[in-house]
């Protein structure tokens, strides 16, 4: 028996953690998306998918009116294809594959990282107290003034205004600053974090430091020198931490989370599109994937299991469906 399905726009991406499967039963959480913009910066995370033979029995299983999950049908006593599915071989045959962006709903509620809800509040203490200035004066100093700062504690006439929107701001100017080499009174800066703080790391992947790991934790080390003159407890958080700010660098969204009114803003949806960057090739993207085709399924029983599984389908009556995930798919022709 064959049966041969044309398709259109079939999706061939995943948007689930791929640890979980709809071959078993669904978590008590829900399947995690990672399809989000941040997770998409994994390149594990961004997921093709193609026919497999189990596209092809939830199809058959639809085809016959049965809409339980795949694995319910199989593990029940009444599986209709409990003994022709070892006989069943099929062909995908996509004559189209697009690549489109489409925006995808989220509904597991993540925030935007770059974003923030409500009146900005620029009176909370680690502003307006008595260390306030020093503390964040670490922010206004060079990167030669940051090293003599770590080294051996030298004191640079250096302020900045003490506003949260000003401060974050030069976060983000501080994050765009080139990796420098690990050498001279550089290595030495970044040997004193290094036994300083346990989570520092403060290197890419070649070895290079990065600017921005060493102003958020000359933050913290401000905040531990100047422990010994001023009260510092208004600067932290109930974990003794810096709001937003680690050893490594910062998340906006929980820095601005404290010196606002508002919650996280939350985002429901985002372009399904990773970007990526090979030195040499340039920048590329990699979208949705769309397929239009044909399925062609062969079922290897005889004539008379032909008749009775073709009378079902016809009976379950399923005019169209989809295939795989999305898309628009019929029986366009079916022989005995």
């Amino acid at each position: 028996m064959r049966i041969t399905i044309e398709y259109e726009a079939s999706w061939r991406n995943s948007f689930l953690d791929p640890a979980t499967s709809n071959n078993e039963a669904l978590p008590k959480e829900g399947r995690k998306f990672i399809g989000s913009m941040t997770k998409l910066k994994n390149a594990e995370n961004y997921i093709s998918r193609h026919v497999t033979v189990d596209t092809v029995m939830g199809i058959l299983n639809r085809l016959v009116g049965d809409q339980r999950k795949l694995y319910q049908a199989r593990s029940s006593n009444n599986y209709y294809f409990r003994y022709v599915e070892s006989k069943i071989k099929f062909e995908d045959k996509p004559e189209y594959i697009n690549s489109e962006i489409v925006f995808i709903r989220n509904i597991s509620g993540s925030t935007d990282q770059n974003s923030y809800t409500g009146m900005v509040n620029n009176h909370d203490p680690i502003f307006t107290s008595d260390y306030s200035r020093e503390f964040w004066s670490i922010l206004a100093m060079d990167f030669q003034e940051l090293c003599l700062f770590i080294t051996n504690g030298s004191k640079f006439n250096k302020t900045i205004e003490l506003n949260p929107l000003v401060i974050i701001d030069r976060l983000e100017e501080i994050h765009k600053m080139k990796s420098v080499l690990n050498e001279s009174h550089v290595f030495t800066a970044h040997k004193v974090l290094s036994e300083s703080f346990e989570k520092f790391k403060g290197l890419n992947n070649k070895g290079e430091v990065l600017p921005i790991s060493l102003y958020c934790s000359s933050l913290y080390l401000q905040l531990d020198r100047l422990g010994g003159a001023y009260n510092m407890d208004t600067a932290k958080t109930k974990s003794g931490g810096l709001s937003g700010v680690s050893n490594n660098g910062f998340t906006k969204k929980d820095f601005m989370n404290r010196y606002t009114t508002g919650d996280k803003k939350k985002i429901w949806g985002n372009p399904y599109m990773r970007e990526n960057f090979v030195k040499g090739e340039g920048r590329s993207r990699q979208l949705l994937t769309k397929a239009s085709g044909k399925l062609v399924i062969n079922i290897d029983i005889d004539r008379e299991q032909a008749k009775k599984l073709q009378s079902d389908i016809e009976y379950a009556g399923v005019s169209s469906f989809y295939l795989g995930k999305k898309g628009l798919a019929y029986i366009s022709d079916m022989r005995i």
